[in-house]
């Protein structure tokens, strides 16, 4: 490797409620020798950071910009609504937007739901952030609505939360640039999709050096193969043919003359 080639690494965005743990390991397994860089990203900021390069590919939520940037729906997460554990909601299974009419629900700025429209009543001010946000329902201050792994993520002993059943849905995709597909991208893309690494773009060991192929016996004008010892040839030996002795015959010896 000359001084001007870089070793080979990856870096994988994520953004926050997104847990890559599973398919790290995978990576680290098949390719121990390319070292797999986590990077913590906004939800605001993950795109401009795959546009400059500072990650090869991420883990973002849907819309994403198709001019520029690929990406592969992975899976939709379950709408869910924080409330502290001693809200009327924590009694029962699941709610309705309807459920939360006479609430105060928070609207961080780094809201991932896209309402059309807030259930509830509105605050005076938007959060900046989920993480105040939930801060604020810990506070007493009012509820709020996020996607079940932001919830997890943010999860604190005096809250708890509840499916709402009619609220809008997040969905998770793995992003890249489009002109930057590269065979580690496409080596992330089989991992995350499930392929083996036999699999058609999986990273499959090399391929053995072929064998050398037996050389036939040739045939026609060439010489006859000599027949393997103690293996007869087929033909009588007291025909004179190549299968006895040359010039032999058997019978009782001659008498010399007296």
């Amino acid at each position: 490797m000359t001084g001007s080639e870089a070793s080979p690494s990856f870096k994988l965005a994520y953004v926050p409620g997104v847990t890559p743990a599973k398919w790290v390991r995978i990576w680290n397994e098949r390719l121990p020798d390319v070292p797999l860089t986590l990077v913590a990203v906004s939800v605001a900021e993950a795109f401009d950071v795959l546009r400059g390069g500072g990650a090869d590919a991420g883990f973002v939520r849907l819309p994403v910009d198709r001019t520029d940037l690929s990406a592969i729906p992975l899976y939709t997460e379950t709408t869910v609504v924080v409330v502290p554990k001693d809200h009327v909601v924590a009694a029962v299974d699941q709610v309705s937007t309807d459920d939360l009419a006479d609430d105060i629900v928070l609207h961080p700025l780094d809201d991932t739901l896209g309402w059309e429209r807030l259930p509830g009543q509105p605050a005076i001010e938007r959060p900046a952030t989920t993480e105040d946000a939930v801060d604020l329902v810990a506070a007493g201050i009012g509820v709020l609505v996020v996607p079940q792994s932001l919830a997890r993520l943010h999860h604190r002993k005096d809250l708890t939360y509840r499916p709402v059943t009619d609220a809008p849905e997040s969905r998770v995709a793995l992003s890249w640039p489009e002109e930057k597909t590269t065979d580690l991208v496409e080596d992330f893309i089989g991992i995350v999709r499930g392929r083996t690494v036999n699999s058609t773009r999986g990273r499959a060991p090399a391929p053995a050096e072929p064998k050398a192929k037996a050389k036939r016996p040739e045939t026609g004008g060439g010489a006859r193969r000599k027949p393997a010892a103690g293996k007869s040839t087929g033909r009588n030996p007291r025909s004179g043919g190549s299968g006895g002795a040359k010039g032999t015959k058997r019978g009782k010896p001659r008498r010399g003359r007296s």
